[in-house]
């Protein structure tokens, strides 16, 4: 009780921040946002959210948790329809959907599967939010206890977590999430600002990469690049049918099945990193182990859609647990929400235990927010299916160069650099070939953002633990072998061990067929060399300024080790081996319209023409020659489509008061605006 009595003045106060009519207004912003994306396979909260971030700088902290919430809440709704409709997973936590949805979307009850899903979907965000609600005032004297030790052990665990339950080979998970702490320690290091993977001669990477960069490189671009491959339309489904009251009557009466799958979601969306890769299946599990009649489960029974789409809300209030009490990524999306916290205002938000004492009144806006955001995107996926259905027909080659035109215009205005384009590309391409080998891209993304406070963590907990080792062996033990430390270890070490017996069941970047040998070992050893240039470069930093040196030698160590093992598995195991998944060579990107070259060929010439010519003209030559020759348009909307889009970047840089990315023609020549 002592406990609600104190939390009450920011319960009320959160109440009365969110309910103001420009914040709401955000909120829907921000779920139509992530209406519009959620439709398309593969993008997700992750590419949106970074889609975003440029745009969170200064902006007033209610209003930018508003819009991000808005998109977080709405996307595992969204995704529905791609599910469902063309029987393509939205998202990794959609995937069970598929086995029962799109078999009812063929007998013509795709209505009542979306009405089924989304009465759940609405379930399960409210159970969710009701979850945080309640676990924050329990838990957040506790955390308030926390130092450096305490810290450092939760995200200890938390990569563990991710590591382990990043896919079926467990090392790889580990080596990706190595990989992107590694990206992260590029640049500056923290406390003697020595140069790390980087020269005075490359003074782009002396600031690291930016997090919207690696977000949408590393999530967007890919998805992006496999959809314009295919060259069809998102779904080929002209009509929903009838259904759309029975689709609700289905989630009435398997209510206590939907209660059951929303609590395995919030618990699966408590632990970092397992989320979205597995909770649909242990939902759809569980769905089919207490159902008497199962005969019917993977034809077309509207309880395989109920449960894990109950489910899969529900753990974003879930994931939202690690997020806001330690600042531990509990999903992909989680480690942008992280860093777009930082951005918002004058940098006053911060997760963990600076927000749970000072910033109360935010926290529980996040979750009432969540709540509604929930209730908001329901109603308008059922309101606006009939439009979405139709929407879903265009051919997304008509509208890949839009999606592409934004998401580098969002990467240039992180640094106002044209290297930003350049390391968009390449970052691009590094997530493409861990699609297509079946890396983990979650958790090489939540790697980068655990980098810095991990080494932060550990530094502190370091030299606090010498001084009071100096003090007395007592003092040292009772500082870095706490009770909470002791208790969190032993948790870290039971869920590798449950982890690694679970890794071989988790699809982290969906089913991928193996292939050959050749293409993952050349892929692996790529890697590997730029794990050893980490390790090595790390012999140039002074004596002095040894601690700039102590993380990025740890990781590149504990990563070059599992890359051999992972090598050594590769040299042994025959090339049906689950170790070769190779989407190219067996499995759905074998029978794409369009190679992989070709197309990125398309973006790499963007590229170059800005490099030459600026932006704006760039993108103008690309746009109608793309519309022309890879769109086959007539003129008439090739001139259109593209004047559309120009016209559109060139009212979001006014509307912003941003510029465009210069070439050597801007260098040479000064020309008005939107052209300089």
């Amino acid at each position: 009780m002592d406990v609600f009595v104190a939390a009450y003045p920011a319960l009320v106060d959160a109440w009365q921040m969110i309910l103001q009519p420009s914040v709401i207004g955000y909120l829907l912003l921000g779920v139509v946002m992530g209406l519009a994306i959620g439709i398309f396979p593969g993008l997700g909260g992750i590419a949106g959210l970074s889609l975003m971030l440029p745009f969170m700088f200064g902006l007033d902290p209610i209003y930018g948790l508003a819009l991000m919430i808005g998109l977080v809440a709405v996307v595992p709704t969204s995704d529905t329809f791609a599910s469902v409709l063309m029987g393509i997973p939205g998202s990794s936590a959609s995937q069970a959907t598929v086995l029962d949805g799109f078999p009812m979307a063929k007998k013509g009850l795709a209505a009542r599967a979306l009405s089924a899903a989304f009465a759940s979907s609405l379930f399960g965000g409210i159970i969710g939010a009701c979850f945080l609600t309640v676990f924050i005032l329990v838990a957040r004297p506790i955390v308030l206890e926390f130092k450096s030790p305490e810290l450092l052990m939760v995200s200890v665990f938390g990569l563990s977590m991710v590591g382990i339950l990043a896919g079926r080979v467990a090392l790889k998970g580990i080596v990706a999430a190595g990989l992107g702490m590694l990206v992260a320690t590029i640049g500056e290091g923290p406390f003697n600002g020595e140069l790390r993977m980087s020269s005075y001669e490359t003074p782009y990477l002396m600031d690291g990469f930016k997090l919207v960069i690696v977000g949408l490189g590393i999530f967007a671009v890919p998805e992006i690049i496999a959809l314009l491959r295919k060259d069809k339309a998102i779904s080929e489904r002209n009509s929903l049918g009838a259904g759309w009251f029975d689709g609700i009557r289905d989630w009435w009466v398997n209510k206590w099945l939907s209660v059951r799958c929303s609590l395995i979601g919030v618990i699966v969306g408590v632990i970092p990193g397992l989320g979205g890769s597995v909770v649909d299946w242990i939902a759809y599990g569980h769905t089919v182990q207490t159902t008497k009649d199962k005969s019917k489960f993977g034809s077309g029974d509207v309880r395989g859609v109920i449960g894990p789409e109950s489910s899969n809300n529900a753990k974003e209030g879930g994931g939202l647990v690690p997020t806001l009490l330690f600042g531990i990524p509990g999903s992909g999306s989680m480690a942008i929400f992280i860093g777009a916290l930082s951005l918002l205002g004058s940098g006053e938000l911060e997760v963990g235990q600076v927000m749970l004492k000072n910033n109360l009144n935010y926290t529980y806006s996040i979750v009432w927010l969540l709540a509604l955001a929930n209730v908001f995107g329901t109603i308008l996926c059922i309101a606006l299916s009939g439009q979405i259905a139709r929407i879903t027909n265009i051919r997304f080659a008509l509208i890949a160069p839009f999606v592409f035109m934004i998401i580098s215009f969002a990467a240039f205005q992180s640094g106002q650099n044209l290297m930003d384009l350049v390391a968009l590309f390449g970052i691009g391409l590094l997530g493409i070939m861990m699609r297509r080998f079946d890396w983990s891209r979650p958790a090489f993304l939540i790697g980068f953002v655990l980098a810095n406070p991990v080494e932060n963590y550990a530094n502190n907990a370091t030299q606090i633990a010498g001084i009071r080792f100096n003090q007395s062996l007592d003092a040292g033990l009772s500082y870095v072998a706490s009770p909470i430390v002791i208790t969190l270890a032993v948790i870290t070490v039971i869920s590798i061990i449950v982890g690694l017996r679970q890794a071989k069941n988790i699809l982290a970047e969906g089913q991928v067929e193996s292939g050959g040998k050749r293409a993952p070992m050349i892929f692996l050893l790529g890697l590997m060399c730029f794990v050893g240039f980490a390790l090595i470069n790390t012999a140039s930093i002074p004596d002095y300024a040894w601690v700039d040196a102590v993380f990025p030698v740890f990781v590149s160590s504990i990563t070059l080790i599992g890359g051999m093992v992972i090598l050594v598995q590769m040299m042994l195991k025959p090339e049906n081996d689950v170790v070769f998944a190779d989407r190219e060579r067996s499995g759905e990107d074998t029978d794409m319209a369009f190679k992989l070259w070709p197309t990125l060929g398309w973006f790499a010439a963007l590229l170059v023409m800005t490099s030459l010519l600026g932006y704006i003209i760039a993108l103008g030559i690309f746009l109608l020659t793309f519309f022309r020759l890879r769109a086959r348009l007539d003129w008439f909307r090739v001139f259109g489509f593209a004047g559309a889009g120009v016209f559109f970047m060139c009212f979001m840089a006014s509307l912003l008061n941003r510029d465009f990315p210069p070439g050597l023609l801007q260098h040479l020549v000064n020309l008005p605006w939107p052209l300089r």
